[in-house]
């Protein structure tokens, strides 16, 4: 696929958290597996890839048509995923988890994740070697402000931007065209002064380049564009380290 070229930095980076800096929600077939695994004894007849398999479809289907307001709510959310896949293998195997486990199952997930999380290899460099060239850095992520903000604070994020917009705290996140334009707003920026760079196709591309700003997509593992996407990254990377200029020697 043929990308825009562009070799100088701009004036302004809009730059997303989760699964961009830090790696904190990604791989979700994972991690439901690992802490089923936890509960293995407790899923008899079932075993943990059957319960586990049947959460993370559970969870596909519960996104797909979520509305905003659930991404305030994740740890609610979990709960309704997980109470619909034991309703799910219930209907398939005529055998009945109970209620107590699935809440306790939600709730290691949510702890599971928290332990887990950590700042991509690099991150905090080119961060700060891009703010050193002169580059203006607004944060904006997605989520509820408390949880969000302690990711901010625990992973020393924020000296390290001019401007940090969690979507619980504005009361808009993306895709809503507000999300972009109050950012570069709070960095005196305008759209073809600036970058977009996360993980997300809706939210990091295709949003943003409705208003001028150039797009890049962060695969962090390679996966490459969904099959059959029509969205187009202006730019594809896989580490916030290579944002950064060349140096030649």
């Amino acid at each position: 696929m043929a990308l825009k070229p562009m070799t100088q930095l701009p004036r302004a980076m809009l730059i997303d958290m989760d699964e961009t800096i830090l790696s904190a929600y990604g791989r979700p077939d994972i991690a439901w597996n690992n802490v089923a695994r936890e509960f293995a004894g407790e899923f008899a007849p079932l075993s943990s890839q059957q319960v586990a398999a049947a959460i993370v479809e559970s969870g596909r289907k519960f996104w797909a048509r979520a509305g905003a307001e659930w991404r305030l709510k994740l740890g609610e959310a979990r709960h309704v995923v997980v109470r619909d896949g034991f309703a799910t293998l219930a209907a398939a195997h005529q055998t009945t988890l109970s209620m107590d486990l699935a809440t306790r199952l939600a709730n290691r997930f949510t702890a599971y994740r928290e332990e887990e999380m950590f700042v991509f290899p690099g991150a905090h460099d080119a961060i700060d070697a891009l703010k050193a060239h002169g580059v203006k850095l607004a944060l904006v992520t997605n989520g509820a402000a408390e949880s969000q903000r302690a990711k901010v604070e625990r992973f020393a994020l924020t000296h390290r931007f001019d401007h940090i917009q969690i979507e619980g705290e504005h009361g808009f996140g993306k895709p809503d065209e507000r999300a972009y334009l109050h950012a570069m707003q709070a960095l005196g920026v305008t759209a073809p002064e600036t970058w977009m760079i996360g993980d997300n196709l809706e939210w990091e591309v295709e949003a943003p380049q409705r208003l001028g700003i150039y797009a890049i997509w962060i695969d962090v593992h390679g996966e490459g564009l969904p099959a059959g996407s029509a969205i187009r990254p202006d730019r594809i990377i896989r580490s916030l380290t290579e944002l950064l200029p060349v140096e030649r020697g």
